[in-house]
């Protein structure tokens, strides 16, 4: 169970509070199972343009490739968005889905705003802790321990064997290096949605900790991105012979990446730490 309670999260097994982040794991359920996850058909971006379909249904307007400048703030409310061109848009409510540093450090001014309230939004951790490595397959990957006909290729699978070596993987991240020896949460989608990849070929989705936003202060390279991207595929390999053969095409995501391409601080998938002086009205 310490493997769920790790997570996203810049924290280790060993530190305190971790067992929140494994109850937030499991407290959901999928078609009545408590503590189950599944699979979108299509992929994640089958979940988006669902919500798109549904919201151009009930007749919202989604326009993209407009980056918001600021928001607009009158007499303590906020009215409405300036583009970056300089289109000014007006309505009701202004709904903002960023993290809470990105929202009321960057969208809005600070004489906006109470300077003890500005004073929590600096205060509230938001860390990056982990990258994404996602690989296209020419074929579905062998690993010694199971059959080929396993149900655990259609799982999440984990690769670890002790807690302490999640905690070396965490000490990495501490010194501002991605974890020679990370934990991996791995999946393969397409073994249960083929639409997903060509016929007979297959995606992989890796998730990995650690990874810090900076490499020892300072942004990463070409380099470290290969070097973490090797971290990952000599774990796989060191169970699965043949693997790297196998490989037609990788995709990586460090913590800077994932927050330039999607608005996530620091890449933190959370929006923010879960600890206990984070949590629920404290949040």
């Amino acid at each position: 169970f310490a493997l769920s309670g790790i997570i996203g999260t810049a924290l280790g097994p060993m530190s305190p509070g971790t067992a929140y982040v494994l109850l937030h794991h499991y407290m959901g359920e999928v078609d009545g199972s408590v503590g189950a996850w599944g699979y979108a058909r299509g992929g994640m971006g089958a979940v988006t343009r669902a919500l798109a379909a549904s919201f151009r249904a009930s007749g919202g307007t989604i326009r993209t490739g407009a980056e918001v400048d600021h928001v607009l703030v009158r007499n303590a409310k906020a009215k409405g968005v300036v583009l970056a061109g300089g289109e000014e848009i007006y309505g009701k409510l202004v709904i903002s889905n960023a993290d809470v540093k990105r929202t009321f450090l960057k969208l809005i001014e600070e004489k906006e705003l109470p300077d003890i309230f500005l004073r929590r939004v600096r205060n509230f951790k938001i860390r990056g802790s982990s990258g994404k490595v996602n690989i296209a397959l020419d074929s579905l990957p062998e690993f010694r321990a199971l059959p080929k006909d396993s149900p655990v290729y259609r799982a999440d699978m984990h690769f670890t064997d002790s807690i302490e070596r999640m905690e070396r993987a965490y000490d990495d991240w501490k010194a501002g290096r991605w974890s020679a020896d990370p934990f991996l949460d791995m999946m393969i989608p397409t073994t249960l949605d083929p639409t997903m990849a060509p016929p007979g070929k297959h995606f992989m989705s890796c998730f990995v900790q650690y990874a810090p936003p900076k490499i020892d202060g300072r942004d990463w390279t070409d380099a470290d991105r290969d070097g973490f991207a090797e971290s990952v595929i000599s774990q796989i390999a060191a169970y699965s012979p043949g693997f790297r053969d196998r490989i037609v095409h990788m995709e990586v995501r460090t913590p800077r990446e994932i927050e330039a391409e999607v608005g996530l601080t620091e890449g933190n998938i959370f929006q923010g730490e879960l600890t206990f002086d984070q949590l629920l009205f404290n949040r």
